[in-house]
């Protein structure tokens, strides 16, 4: 097919539409002219490196003493389907009358007329065609449009000197953004743009959505200063935050530059190389990143990269057409250049694939070991800056080390000065902890160090050197959470372990100590189960569940037992407070105290505890750190994960409330929870503990955590860990629509059954060993006294006892031992203990068996 110059082309779904109005070819009546308005379907092969005919198709139009021409063609939504579909404006011209007609194509390369109208001229200037589908046009500084639902021409109560840019704007629909004459009202918008920019420039930017008919403020989009050179805008993002519009676009003037406004502000400029640039076209490349590509009336065009500036990064010559889109199928976009060839009228005969980075495909060109000069050198220039950005990286972290050595400096110098005030005051001076403070002793710690150097002697020697991890801390919404990492072996001693922080200041007018609540979380690191195919009977054998438990939890008091549980998690205690009440110091410094029962066992004798108090190290808080953002949480997507640090996740669950639900379905798999996880709720899983899965959706439900526990394919655990009440009845409420109707959801009020039973095994279990140790207590002290006993008697049996009979004094030995014997056996029989030890022994039992009688109130409730 030969192109003429009525030809137009069209990027759809990474096909290159090219529409072709001509006359048939076999016109059996020469009085009935008709025109075909035809479409070729290209699409790129990677094989032969060349664009192919996918498909075609064509629409008839009478043409009968009439002209039909072309306007324009573009990709717009169809408001009856949602569907994008390519449509096309055509003109019939007949004498004095002129026709407009929209059309659109299908898929099956079916044309549909979606609407038409009459005017008295030709429409010339700022003709652009938008969702519904729906066109606007400037005409005698009016603004006029027509839509497929009303099919009648209005018009909006603007005067205008052009439109440059027509799209969609979240919230408000589809806005047209145009410069007008400055007007001055006489009560003028105390937050509005300053009066005298419009005064001075002249004209002024102004924002007109179509569906509300309302004027917008351009406060958000551009100055009103640059309203004198923007010829056309491209807006890259739309955003409400907080009630409030973010915009960023990208603008090209006629003093031939391109802006990069972002708020409302220039963020970034760069020179063009040609004049008279006349549209601007975004694409994000493989590379991720964003190239504009700027058409001039000219006929050149040229590609501006935005990393850390605006520069230009290509520039061609002699182009018919740029289009975007993803033409090799890759994934990502890339721009198609289609240049001007008198000699060749083939269609596509001569164009450019690029990405300015690993994808470039050219016509006329062999790929094996062909590879022309230009594009050598471009890709030596990624290279270079890539190594430029690698040293530059290099350099950063040098500057953070160097940063870091010098906060090491002046903490030594802190300390040495703190050390010799309290030599002059003879004071005895603490050494601060060498791990918590980064330093490495260059001399051996003594094992036993003088009692004159430390009050906290009797505790030093029940507490490991080393019985914290880590000590972090993290602000969430108006709560800050102090997380401190404890040591295996030293976790398993403990028992009511809780966290307190003190304030390290001295103020007079009120009290150091701060109102905290303290959790202990077990997070474990496992797979996540909403891998799990949806043929799977249950989940994999060695996934873990992430268990929240309060101060009493039952498991930290079986340190004997082995629990995969106990040894594959993280174990942390946290503690959350207020943290508005802390700001107003502006400066604060808070002492970290860990207070637990410490459990000793003495050769399986009854466990003995005792209530210690150990100092974890010291927190930092300052308005500046928090205002920058130091201990925010960062919850971001990374491919198909959330990349949110052990701690982030770790303070989250802290400030959560958790909720469990028992989900049974007799009749269906409940796959779609899953599927309502993934897809509705917009979660991913973490990548430190793929378990439970973090919720990305805009509104309250973000940031609320989920874990859910397939049990077979009809039953499972779902667990929600969100802020309040009112998100929990949002996940709920947007659950039960993906449900299938004969499911039940159960609230389980005390937790999930299995780790209930298993707590009461491990209850039934402490009972047993408290009954047991304290009966063997009494038998061994009931036995020492038989011992001596049967020792006598042996000493009887030994002599005949005819010899000792037949004498007197025989008889009188055989009955004080007769007698000596039953008095200690009537002794034993009524075997007494310490009231002391009978009263520990009776408190021991009684926690027990209470122990194990709530667990069981637990587990029938549940």
């Amino acid at each position: 097919m030969l192109l003429g110059e009525q030809d137009q082309f069209l990027s759809y779904n990474g096909e290159v539409l090219v529409f072709q109005l001509s006359k048939p070819k076999h016109a059996e009546e020469a009085d009935d002219q008709t025109m075909n308005l035809s479409v070729r379907r290209m699409v790129f092969n990677r094989d032969t490196k060349l664009f192919v005919q996918k498909s075609s198709g064509a629409f008839s139009v009478g043409a009968s003493h009439s002209k039909i021409e072309m306007i324009c063609c573009s990709c717009t939504t169809d408001s009856r389907t949602g569907i994008i579909l390519p449509c096309i404006l055509m003109k019939k011209k007949k004498r004095n009358s002129i026709k407009y007609f929209l059309l659109l194509l299908h898929s099956s390369n079916q044309f549909e007329p979606s609407f038409h109208f009459k005017l008295d001229y030709e429409l010339k200037e700022d003709i652009r065609l938008f969702a519904g589908p729906s066109l606007l046009w400037r005409h005698d500084n009016k603004l006029f449009y027509i839509s497929s639902s009303t099919c009648v021409v209005q018009s909006a109560p603007v005067h205008l000197s052009c439109v440059v840019w027509t799209g969609e704007i979240l919230g408000e629909g589809t806005v047209v953004l145009g410069i007008r004459t400055a007007c001055l009202p006489e009560t003028e918008d105390p937050d509005g743009f300053s009066v005298s920019d419009r005064a001075i420039w002249g004209s002024e930017f102004f924002g007109y959505a179509i569906q509300s008919q309302k004027f917008l403020s351009c406060t958000c989009f551009m100055p009103h200063a640059y309203s004198t050179v923007v010829s056309s805008v491209h807006v890259c993002r739309s955003e409400r935050l907080r009630k409030q519009l973010r915009i960023s676009l990208v603008a090209i003037t006629h003093k031939n530059q391109l802006v990069w406004f972002q708020n409302g502000a220039p963020k970034g400029v760069c020179d063009l190389p040609y004049e008279k640039p006349c549209s601007v076209t975004p694409a994000l490349t493989s590379s991720r990143d964003l190239l504009f590509a700027v058409s001039f009336a000219s006929g050149n065009s040229c590609v501006v990269q935005r990393r850390d500036s605006l520069q230009v990064a290509s520039k061609w010559q002699k182009v018919k057409c740029v289009l975007v889109d993803d033409f090799i199928g890759s994934g990502s976009e890339q721009l198609l250049l289609l240049f001007k060839d008198d000699s060749n009228t083939d269609v596509l005969s001569t164009f450019k694939i690029t990405d300015l980075g690993e994808v470039n495909y050219a016509s006329g060109i062999t790929y094996k070991h062909d590879v022309p000069a230009a594009e050598g050198l471009q890709e030596n220039g990624l290279l270079t800056v890539r190594a430029l950005e690698t040293r530059l990286q290099a350099g950063w972290t040098s500057v953070r080390e160097l940063q870091q050595h010098l906060g090491l400096q002046k903490r030594v110098i802190l300390e040495s000065c703190r050390a010799l005030i309290d030599l002059v005051e003879e004071r005895p001076h603490i050494l601060p902890n060498s791990k918590e403070e980064g330093l490495v002793s260059l001399w051996d710690d003594e094992e036993n160090p003088p009692d004159s150097l430390s009050k906290e002697t009797p505790l030093a020697s029940e507490v490991p050197e080393h019985f914290t991890e880590e000590l972090w801390q993290r602000v969430v919404g108006d709560n800050l959470v102090v997380g401190v990492k404890l040591t295996e072996s030293f976790y398993l001693s403990l028992s009511d372990v809780s966290l307190s922080l003190v304030m390290d200041q001295d103020f007079s007018s009120i009290s150091p100590i701060i109102k905290c609540q303290s959790k202990i979380i077990k997070l474990n690191k496992a797979f996540s189960a909403l891998a799990v195919s949806p043929g799977q009977i249950e989940p994999p054998p060695k996934k873990m569940k992430l268990d929240l438990h309060s101060k009493n939890d039952l498991r930290k008091e079986f340190p004997k037992r082995s629990s995969r549980i106990q040894l594959d998690g993280v174990k942390t205690v946290t503690a959350v407070t207020s943290l508005s009440p802390l700001l107003a110091f502006h400066h604060v410094c808070c002492v970290v105290l860990l207070h637990a029962r410490k459990q000793n066992h003495q050769n399986d004798d009854l466990q003995q505890s005792k209530k210690i108090t150990v100092l974890c190290g010291k927190i930092l808080l300052s308005l500046e750190d928090i205002s920058d953002g130091r201990y925010s949480i960062k919850m971001l997507r990374d491919n198909s994960y959330c990349t949110g640090s052990m701690e982030d996740i770790l303070a989250v669950l802290a400030v959560s409330v958790r909720f469990s639900f028992q989900i049974v379905s007799c009749d269906y798999t409940l796959t779609p929870v899953s599927s309502w996880l993934l897809g509705e709720m917009e979660c991913t899983p973490f990548k430190e503990c793929q378990d439970n899965i973090f919720c990305h959706k805009a509104g309250n439900v973000h940031g609320t955590i989920f874990n859910w526990a397939l049990k077979n394919p009809f039953e499972g655990v779902l667990t929600i860990f969100c802020r309040n009440l009112t998100v929990l009845f949002q996940c709920l409420h947007s659950l039960t629509r993906v449900l299938p109707p004969s499911c039940s959801v159960k609230f389980l009020r005390s937790g999930s059954k299995a780790v209930l039973a298993e707590q009461l095994a491990l209850a039934l279990e402490k009972e047993m060993v408290t009954l047991k140790n304290s009966l063997f207590l009494k038998e061994t002290k009931a036995g020492n006294s038989l011992t001596w006993g049967n020792e006598s008697g042996k000493k009887i049996n030994n002599a005949p006892l005819a010899s000792l009979l037949n004498t007197e004094e025989g008889v009188q030995q055989f009955r004080k031992k007769f007698q000596k014997e039953r008095e200690e056996s009537v002794q034993s029989m009524n075997q007494t203990l310490n009231g002391a030890l009978y009263q520990k022994t009776a408190l021991k039992i009684a926690e027990a068996q209470l122990s194990s009688d709530m667990i069981v109130w637990r587990l029938a409730k549940s």
